[in-house]
């Protein structure tokens, strides 16, 4: 695998922010953030208890949001408690305060999903005050590599303790994760963001204190400075943002937090836009569409569904230079590259289901699914990837905590309603005929007249008006027709007259 050289793109106006990273220039992700709704993950609330529902083991919790937010009895974490031992009605009753984060953004009809198990972002660690753990980020390869870095942190902390005893305060408890990035940073670099979280986590505490109800007490970082925080990898080469104020707080906020990405900073100011400048627009539509056409003249479909995302995989034009078998498998090994590329592109969560093509040699499948956990261990989001079942299909499931692009820039149809697919013009004449013998059972009108779109009324006027004029004979009235141009195919209305 060559060099990876990672850019990330800003691009901000009043009304929202993107953010695009791209791999050797390939976009890979796209976030989107709107002054209108801004993401919720991360928020710390003082809450209140709205609702118990023991059959549900889950309570309905007041954050102040316009949707009342869940919390599962197995993401109430105490110290004294393994998680979902105790039922939820003996934890909690309505109108218990309750300090909570937001795990997960309110998503289509449901709501925020909370936890009250709080953990702070910094550069490097995690800190989660109501723990005493030290994990360490699994993409930090191997158990020696992971213990060093679990070691060199205690030691930190160690060094802390006895620092903060000898200047007669107490010393901090509470759990860390060691993010992946940390494996670059150096102990006064921990120290620092050890420094930064617990001075956040105080905050949060004193304005716990003086909070006499619903209260936010703790905002997440917006979307460019959680791009510096979140998104930098020893990989990134280039950090780039077309709006000075933005690109003044972000120096401000790398001064302090993350002095290594200062030198990766730059300001756009040329006239033409940056997102058209690196073509990521036309990258946003084609992330919108259902078809994504292979290199190799293969293409997948993708369908985004409530509950699921389903992947279908097609050779379509690609013929290859061997066999069959070897054709399959070149096209399912160029599709495991791409699903995963499309998954973050996307930012497709839950359970994925990918119909790969048939194979009929298990080294070949055995060499897709390689490729597949290969292709999405750069995923930022936590990722698991099962085997094929017998009927060849492989289950990803991917962590979701906010809204899917296409869900995020698009709206349901309201002409299909989210089908995909509208009646023909023909299955509609023959409602409207039913209609009107049903209409004619009811009622006893003079006549009849059919609203409809133009399509369905030019249908009636050629190859249906033997069947409207067998209906005139029937119902014994006059029928007559009316065009409504705003009307979709599928909409008529029957008047009586």
């Amino acid at each position: 695998m060559g060099v990876v050289r990672e850019e990330i793109l800003i691009n901000v106006t009043p009304q929202e922010t993107r953010v695009a990273v791209t791999e050797n220039g390939v976009v890979q992700e796209i976030h989107i953030e709107r002054a209108s709704h801004v993401g919720l993950v991360g928020n710390v609330y003082a809450g209140q208890v709205r609702r118990v529902l023991p059959g549900m083991q889950s309570a309905f919790i007041d954050v102040g949001l316009e949707r009342a937010a869940f919390l599962h009895v197995a993401d109430i974490r105490r110290a004294d408690l393994v998680p979902g031992s105790v039922p939820i009605e003996q934890l909690l009753r309505e109108g218990d305060s309750i300090l909570v984060q937001v795990m997960k953004d309110p998503i289509g009809t449901k709501g925020a999903r909370l936890t009250t198990q709080i953990s702070l972002a910094g550069r490097f660690l995690v800190y989660i005050p109501g723990d005493e753990h030290i994990g360490v980020s699994q993409r930090i390869e191997g158990e020696e590599a992971r213990e060093a870095q679990r070691a060199r942190l205690q030691g930190i902390l160690d060094g802390r303790a006895v620092t903060d005893a000898l200047i007669g305060q107490n010393a901090a408890g509470g759990g860390y994760i060691i993010r992946t990035n940390a494996e670059q940073a150096s102990d006064s670099d921990l120290a620092a963001d050890v420094d930064y979280l617990r001075r956040l986590w105080a905050e949060v505490e004193r304005r716990s204190r003086d909070a006499s109800g619903i209260a936010l007490l703790h905002h997440d970082l917006r979307l460019p400075l959680r791009a510096l925080r979140d998104m930098v990898w020893e990989e990134t080469c280039r950090i780039v943002v077309d709006s000075r104020e933005t690109h003044q707080r972000m120096i401000e906020f790398a001064e302090l937090y993350t002095p290594a990405a200062l030198g990766q900073i730059e300001h756009y100011s040329a006239d033409r836009p940056l997102f058209d400048l690196y073509r990521i627009e036309e990258e946003i539509e084609r992330a919108l569409g259902r078809r994504v056409d292979l290199k190799s003249g293969g293409y997948l479909i993708i369908d985004q569904t409530e509950a699921l995302t389903t992947v279908d995989v097609n050779t379509g034009g690609f013929v290859g230079n061997k066999n069959f078998d070897e054709t399959v498998f070149k096209t399912n090994l160029e599709a495991a590259q791409v699903i995963a590329r499309q998954l973050r592109l996307r930012n497709l969560g839950g359970i994925v289901i990918i119909d790969f093509i048939d194979m009929d040699l298990p080294e070949h499948r055995e060499a897709v699914l390689a490729e597949l956990q290969r292709a999405v261990s750069r995923d930022r989001m936590r990722i698991g990837v099962n085997d094929f079942t017998p009927q060849g299909l492989v289950e990803i499931t991917r962590k979701r905590t906010r809204e899917s692009l296409a869900h995020v820039l698009c709206e349901q149809c309201p002409t299909c309603q989210g089908r995909g697919e509208i009646k023909t013009a023909q299955t509609v004449c023959y409602e409207i005929l039913r209609e009107v013998v049903r209409e004619l059972r009811q009622f006893q009108p003079r006549e009849f007249r059919i609203i409809a779109s133009q399509q369905v009324v030019d249908l009636f006027l050629d190859e249906e008006s033997t069947s409207l004029a067998q209906l005139e004979e029937f119902v014994q009235r006059p029928v007559s027709l009316q065009v409504e141009t705003t009307y979709s195919q599928e909409a008529y209305d029957i008047v009586l007259l």
